[in-house]
């Protein structure tokens, strides 16, 4: 007994929250750039701010501010002290009370992207109350460069300003894209696949019933190739099932017959025996042919009985001439019926066959028997033939059933050697050339439709058992 499933996110779900993580991740990489970017931005302000104060400062007649006018300047630039290299000379232009340590020294003029980028993460995860010191060259300065002391703190509150901002605007984004994703690919697929799953499922409650096969909403894209075939996959094994079925329901009814007609053919077999007593021409020529039929007859019944599931037995494979096992089935038929079929047999006399007598006994009759149904459906006004040739090439026996009836219709070649569906003419179950194939196949041997000329023929080729045979052969030389 299985466990119970554990029920996880669902497919929508699993949707959502990976888009949302994919949107989230997408917004950070900006968010890093745009941090830099907004700390140099920030930092070019305040070297732009200094650098104007430090021209207020040189404007003054003797270079000597006021205390006041000095605190002021620096306070509207947030700047600690502002420095000024001009032609080759650096010169402290105004200062104020200057911190004790500066904690860090940075220089925008050949900073790389990394670097910025770098710096500006750094600032998050700073000290309170840290100065540091910025050189730069703010733009429209004719100054080499431009140096402050500055606090960080300002940085940092505006910074942490500028993340949550981006924060709250890339959480909005997220949500918005990814239910805008979400509802696109639930209508687009993830919809359409929680059918086809649901279907799935309801078919495997009942396979038989053709009611529950999916019906294809005729999408042109890889859904409704999906839905097509699992439509026509779910079609194929309702007929499956079908004829699994039916099968069943006919091997059981075989094994049933099989099982009073044995009783029968028992009967029956005593009184050909007594027939056989009879000093009679015509009754000594056909009784031995009557036993032997009735003998095979009985051996099959005991055979489906035995293997009960339409199984076959192995062949029993033994050297004996085809010539007499062909002329009685051609017997067995009747040589001369209502409508009278004429035969041909052409096998030599000398031909020795290493197959099982009855199984291929079995074999002739089923495909004689279907050329004389082609032949008598077909009400021709002349007769038809049946002929059976037979030759051998080396290890290999080829065996050719031909008739000159109307040929396999266009439609039955396609189910041609399978039961219940392979038959060429009304009231048939194609039954016959099935259990063909499969005692031809067991022998090693093959049963194909030869295209082409008239009529029908189907050739069985039979394979000798090359080094059983070999050995056979070698013993009755020696015998003899």
């Amino acid at each position: 007994m299985t466990g119970k499933q554990k029920k996880g996110l669902g497919l929508s779900a699993k949707l959502l929250v990976l888009t949302i993580a994919f949107v989230m991740i997408a917004e950070v990489l900006v968010f890093v750039p745009s941090v830099s970017n907004f700390r140099r931005n920030w930092l070019m302000e305040r070297l732009s701010s200094a650098e104007i104060a430090a021209f207020a400062a040189q404007a003054v007649p003797g270079g000597r501010l006021p205390q006041a006018v000095r605190d002021e300047l620096l306070m509207s630039a947030q700047v600690r002290s502002v420095a000024v290299k001009r032609a080759g000379t650096r010169r402290l232009i105004v200062q104020s009370d200057m911190p004790e340590t500066v904690a860090g020294h940075y220089d925008l003029r050949d900073a790389s992207s990394a670097r910025l980028i770098f710096d500006a993460l750094a600032v998050y995860v700073a000290p309170k109350g840290r100065f540091i010191r910025v050189i730069g060259r703010p733009d429209m300065t004719s100054a080499e460069f431009v140096e402050i002391v500055i606090s960080e703190t300002p940085l940092k509150s505006a910074m942490i300003g500028f993340g949550l901002n981006i924060l709250g605007l890339s959480i909005f984004i997220s949500v918005i894209t990814a239910a805008l994703v979400y509802f696109a690919l639930n209508a687009m697929l993830v919809r359409p696949m929680t059918r086809i799953t649901r279907d799935m499922v309801r078919f495997s409650k009942d396979p038989e019933n053709p009611a529950r096969v999916i019906m294809p909403s005729g999408r042109g894209d890889e859904i409704g190739t999906a839905e097509r075939e699992l439509a026509a996959m779910q079609n194929q094994i309702a007929d499956m099932f079908k004829h699994k079925s039916r099968l069943a329901a006919l091997g059981l009814a075989v094994s049933k017959i099989s099982h009073d007609l044995r009783n029968m053919l028992a009967s029956a077999q005593l009184i050909s025996d007594r027939l056989g007593t009879i000093k009679d021409p015509t009754v000594e020529r056909f009784a031995p042919k009557l036993i032997s039929s009735l003998d095979r007859a009985i051996r099959l019944c005991a055979e489906t009985l035995k293997y009960g599931r339409a199984q076959e037995a192995p062949p029993a494979r033994e050297l004996f001439a085809l010539a007499p096992l062909v002329e009685e089935v051609a017997d067995a038929l009747g040589r001369a019926k209502i409508h009278p079929v004429r035969w041909v047999v052409e096998v030599p006399g000398a031909l020795e066959i290493d197959a099982d007598r009855d199984q291929l006994y079995r074999v002739l009759t089923n495909l004689c028997r279907n050329a004389w149904q082609a032949l008598d459906g077909a009400k021709a006004q002349t007769p038809g033939e049946i002929r059976i040739c037979a030759d051998r090439a080396g290890a290999v026996v080829a065996i050719d059933v031909s008739d000159t009836g109307p040929g396999v219709a266009e439609p039955a070649k396609a189910h041609l050697y399978e039961a219940f569906q392979g038959s060429s003419h009304d009231g048939g179950t194609g039954l016959g050339l099935a259990i063909a194939v499969e005692l031809v196949r067991a022998h090693g041997g093959m049963i194909e439709l030869v295209e082409g000329g008239e009529g029908t023929t189907f050739r069985i080729t039979l394979p000798d058992r090359v080094v059983e045979l070999s050995a056979k052969r070698r013993d009755t030389k020696r015998a003899s």
